[in-house]
């Protein structure tokens, strides 16, 4: 009995020697390329032209350098384009090319590649332009609401307070809390404002010789009007027992509490602080 490897045991590589030829009888894909563009006349100018691949990529190619491509996917497409063009079939250079080079790429993710391409949002400072803008309206907005407080609904609130009507315009009687139709209203008199309510005390306030800037008050501190009374105009003023005035010109003014004129000596631009009862003038 011999000692060594049976005959069956050399077939494999008698298969495997068979196998290197005829790999070795196959040509590159650089090379078939190249083979199939010379065969068909054409030259590589002739083919970048056609293709649209440049010139060093085809060169590249063909001499089986792949990595000008890009990559893979680069690498098949071209190697696709330049098979077609010179009119071979581009499905066994693919072939031998994944054989080559590992096969089909696995397909890029969507997620992955919408996040690369997404456009990432630029960073802003905050904007002062509308910051100011919006600081500047709610100045003008509160200006306006303390006009319009203070100058118009003040001496709403002493009508609302206290049930009487400040007269403005010409010098006229006040009214009472009744709302019945009153007829037209005579100038201010001695007698016109006689009709005062004796349980409360009533002030009315007549620029007469000029404009002057009025301030009054009820008996809690309240502040009932804050404007300015321009020439001929009048403002009537009830409490149930006090009022408080801040006349800013003392000398342009006429004052009537409790149905009777005040005889006054104020001079012109003088600022006169004054409070009037239910009892006034008597015991002004």
């Amino acid at each position: 009995m011999s000692i060594g490897n049976s005959p069956e045991d050399e077939r494999p590589f008698e298969d495997e020697r068979v196998e290197e030829d005829r790999e070795e009888a196959r040509p590159s894909i650089g090379r078939a390329l190249q083979q199939a563009r010379i065969a068909a006349g054409l030259t590589v100018d002739d083919i970048s032209s056609a293709t649209r691949v440049r010139m060093n990529i085809v060169h590249a190619i063909e001499a089986d350098d792949f990595t000008a491509c890009g990559g893979d996917v680069y690498a098949r497409g071209h190697i696709r384009t330049l098979a077609k063009a010179v009119h071979l079939d581009p499905a066994p250079l693919l072939a031998q090319y994944g054989d080559e080079h590992g096969g089909r790429p696995a397909p890029t993710p969507a997620a992955p590649l919408f996040e690369a391409e997404r456009i990432r949002p630029e960073r802003r400072g905050p904007n002062w332009t509308a910051a100011m803008v919006a600081a500047i309206v709610a100045v003008i907005g509160f200006v306006g609401f303390t006009m319009f407080q203070g100058g118009g609904d003040s001496g709403g609130e002493a009508n609302v307070a206290e049930g009487a009507t400040p007269t403005t315009g010409g010098s006229a009687s006040p009214t009472t809390k009744t709302k019945k139709p009153t007829d037209p209203k005579p100038e201010a008199s001695d007698s016109a404002i006689a009709a005062a309510p004796q349980d409360k005390v009533t002030v009315q306030v007549a620029a007469a010789d000029g404009r002057s800037w009025i301030a009054a008050k009820d008996h809690n501190g309240r502040m009932i009007f804050d404007g300015v009374l321009e020439q001929g105009d009048t403002k009537t003023f009830q409490d149930s027992s006090k009022v408080h005035l801040v006349l800013g010109d003392a000398g342009a003014i006429d004052l009537f509490v409790n149905g009777k004129k005040i005889k006054d000596d104020f001079k012109p631009g003088a600022v006169e602080r004054l409070t009037y009862t239910k009892g006034d003038p008597e015991a002004g």
